[in-house]
């Protein structure tokens, strides 16, 4: 555990790992923007916000470098995505540290984070050369029908804090083998490890040879930048990683429009756990998916929805596994929950249990600890909060370790109480009953875009598409067939007789 004597290191290390990752010092210790770490509250570096004229000046880069690149053939874009891959697992211990001092992830967390970098890469250099469409069956003789994909043009790229840049890798691996360019508004939260990794992607494309200039850009910045991605008609495409508020601002300009959206917004995650369910099993899933990250993922388990049988034997597992939990310096191996991100996370937190009390929740855990050691950061212990039915407090996303703990009867109460909230983005269902678990599979079970059995919600290959429905947006990242987002798709027709068939039967004679 770092003492009070250690404060100042946390910025010595950023330092140290930025001019081992290649960036330019005068990207990080000179600027209106301060970094801070959430593991001791200290500033540990400076970055320059885009200005106006930096902004418009990128996007007009991003615009004349598209038109370029979408006449580059798709295995070739490919080959730069493959550069990527090999410069981050080059920097991979490297750009993960700097992934814990800015975000406060624990090591292994952070590993993983590039880990599904390099995943997305390896991904998308494989689809570079299975970017297809469909040959069409056609009621007309002497006719072919199908259909081509195309290059989108300029994506734009808002990311959050607590993933900072494996969701960027998502989407610029992606588009660049679709042959789009893109601009990256990062969380202002973690500007350092977005200039880390842009510097990557130069190493890669200076490899490469042949990629225009203005083909990826960082802006640096607050909701303003945000604004100016959303409103270019020049941006085809935004994929927006953060809050529902966040969301219902950004989709209703872009549709005005006409422009693409990809929103991955919020979610308040439940897991069922049935009479024959395995509580070793769950008990694992459930501590991971509850407290990693601290409970700052999108697809953190916030809700646990228990049969009457089993609540009690599992409610006692779980209060042993959380007194296990060590909280602390995330840098340090045996930590397993590092700190809240900053001050205003720890309110909500606070405002979230001191609810759930007057409600009459009985709260376990939830305390700020460390203070005396780290009185800038804000590390608490997880909270386990059990309630007698699903009250308005679990209703809504709250971005910490909170975890509300409810019974019910039957697997049809368990479902209606899992849907009643307004976010639907992953679940899970921990059983041994075949039935059970394939109810909550098909369409009068979760309405959720990610549905597990047997593992929790957290913690998605990139091989799946990623999103969720209702209030979590409706995007999807990632694998499966989510590149179409990128591309705009073309129905061809081709007559190659010497008659002009028309479709339906309509007759036009002349």
């Amino acid at each position: 555990m770092a003492s009070s004597e250690a404060i100042g290191d946390v910025a010595r290390e950023a330092g140290q790992w930025l001019q081992e990752l290649g960036v330019e010092p005068s990207l990080f210790s000179v600027g209106e923007l301060r970094a801070h770490s959430p593991i001791t509250g200290e500033a540990i570096g400076r970055v320059k916000v885009s200005g106006v004229a930096d902004v418009k000046a990128a996007i007009g880069a991003a615009d004349d470098a598209f038109r370029s690149w979408r006449n580059v053939p798709a295995p070739r874009r490919g080959e730069l995505v493959r550069l990527l891959g090999e410069e981050l697992r080059a920097a991979k211990p490297h750009l993960a540290r700097l992934v814990t001092l800015e975000a406060g992830k624990i090591a292994s967390e952070s590993l993983g984070e590039i880990q599904e970098m390099i995943d997305i890469c390896d991904f998308a250099v494989g689809l570079s050369r299975q970017l297809h469409g469909l040959t069409i069956a056609t009621e007309r003789p002497g006719h072919r029908m199908m259909e081509t994909w195309h290059p989108l043009g300029v994506v734009g790229v808002i990311t959050s804090f607590n993933f900072p840049v494996a969701v960027w890798a998502w989407n610029a691996a992606l588009a660049l083998i679709c042959g789009d360019a893109i601009l990256w508004k990062p969380s202002e939260k973690t500007p350092l490890t977005a200039l880390a990794t842009h510097t990557l992607l130069m190493r890669a494309c200076a490899r490469f040879g042949e990629a225009p200039a203005g083909l990826a850009s960082v802006l640096i910045g607050g909701r303003d930048v945000g604004a100016f991605l959303v409103e270019d008609e020049r941006v085809k495409l935004v994929s927006a990683t953060g809050s529902t508020a966040m969301g219902r601002a950004v989709a209703p300009r872009l549709a005005q429009r006409f422009a693409r959206a990809i929103l991955e917004l919020g979610g308040n995650n439940a897991a069922i756990v049935c009479p024959s369910a395995s509580l070793d099993l769950a008990t694992r899933a459930i501590a991971f998916a509850a407290m990693g990250t601290a409970g700052q993922r999108c697809t953190s388990l916030r809700r646990l929805i228990v049969h009457e049988d089993i609540h009690a034997a599992l409610l006692d597992r779980l209060r042993a596994a959380y007194a296990s939990a060590r909280v602390g310096d995330p840098r340090e191996s045996q930590t397993l929950l590092g700190p809240l991100i900053d001050e205003a996370a720890y309110a909500a937190m606070r405002a979230t249990l001191d609810e759930a009390r007057t409600l009459g929740g009985a709260v376990t855990g939830g305390e700020r600890v460390l203070a005396e050691r780290f009185p800038n950061a804000y590390y608490v212990t997880p909270a386990l909060v059990e309630l007698a039915e699903q009250a308005r407090v679990a209703q809504r996303e709250t971005f910490a370790p909170i975890l509300f703990v409810m019974k019910y009867r039957n697997l049809d109460e368990a479902l209606d109480m899992h849907n009643s909230v307004a976010h639907g983005l992953a679940s899970s269902i921990f059983t041994n009953e075949l039935c059970e678990a394939e109810k909550f599979l098909s369409a009068e079970g979760s309405d959720c875009g990610i549905a597990n059995v047997n593992i929790g919600p957290s913690g998605a290959e990139i091989g799946g598409a990623f999103g969720g429905e209702k209030d979590s947006g409706g995007g999807r990242e990632a694998g499966s067939d989510a590149w179409k987002a990128y591309m705009r798709r073309a129905t061809n027709t081709i007559n190659y007789s010497k008659d002009l068939p028309l479709a339906q039967g309509v007759r036009f004679d002349l």
